[in-house]
């Protein structure tokens, strides 16, 4: 059995602009990390929206393992038909029963080695959906019964809701791993009982904007109060992911390692 799991898990693909700077950037950093899994958050690829097949699959010829996504996956068409197809595409198990897709997945990596990915939505400022933290108790439950690696995506707006899921799962999860809000946090650490934390990753997409959108229109929607029509911005590309080492035998995690690239520039003169 491997030693440990590399993970790479990589935060809110934001747009085409977002996944072409993905496609860019990622196999250099499984190179130099040496990960043996990675995870990538799509959910906002189509125009802010949602994927489709034909970017899912470009996604998973970089050695992706897993795609998450979050409430954004529903605001697509097109993401349904693929949820449906391919259930390593997940969506945030709990959504009331009867939605299209899964809530999980678990991977085989080796003989003896799988690795469970599990995505849940936070409800403070969304959907009234089925509490994840019970949610999270009853999947976790089960599948510590086939692996003790389960690599969390809580997509959830409000930072109290996911500290709290990070101390919730805390020594029953390798990961809880925060996205959603497009900003990176300056939280990564390993908890007290051996799961890697971080509230947020930050989004994979143009940070001359606000969280990807255009900011002229961005500011009409605010400084207005009115509605005005999405528009991709295109400039200041980074990649936000962060690095986990996962010890294989007991599923916690022993290293958590933000990844900004390139990181932001704090200085004028830089």
């Amino acid at each position: 059995m491997a030693e440990k799991i590399k993970l790479l898990f990589v935060g809110d693909v934001v747009g085409l602009i977002g996944l072409e700077y993905l496609k860019k950037e990622l196999k250099g950093l499984i190179e130099s990390y040496g990960t043996n899994f990675v995870i990538v958050n799509g959910e906002n690829i189509e125009n802010g929206k949602g994927l489709n097949e034909e970017q899912a699959e470009e996604i998973f010829a970089l050695g992706v393992d897993v795609i998450t996504t979050g409430n954004h996956i529903w605001d697509n068409w097109k993401s349904r038909p693929l949820m449906a197809k391919n259930d390593r595409v997940i969506r945030p198990y709990n959504y009331p029963p009867g939605n299209v897709g899964k809530g999980f997945k678990v991977i085989e990596k080796a003989p003896g080695l799988e690795v469970a990915v599990v995505q849940l939505q936070g409800r403070t400022y969304m959907q009234a959906i089925d509490c994840p933290f019970r949610a999270a108790d009853n999947l976790v439950k089960m599948l510590n019964e086939r692996t003790p690696i389960i690599i969390v995506d809580f997509h959830a707006d409000a930072t109290a809701e996911k500290v709290a899921m990070g101390w919730h799962l805390d020594g029953r999860a390798s990961a809880v791993i925060g996205t959603h809000t497009h900003i990176p946090t300056a939280d990564a650490s390993i908890l007290m009982n051996g799961t890697a934390y971080i509230s947020d990753v930050g989004m994979t997409g143009p940070y001359d904007s606000v969280v990807g959108m255009r900011k002229d229109i961005a500011l009409k929607r605010l400084l207005l109060q009115t509605a005005h029509k999405y528009e991709q911005a295109t400039d200041d590309l980074k990649l936000c992911a962060v690095y986990v080492e996962i010890d294989s035998e007991s599923g916690q995690a022993m290293k958590i390692e933000q990844i900004i690239l390139p990181k932001f520039v704090n200085s004028m003169y830089e």
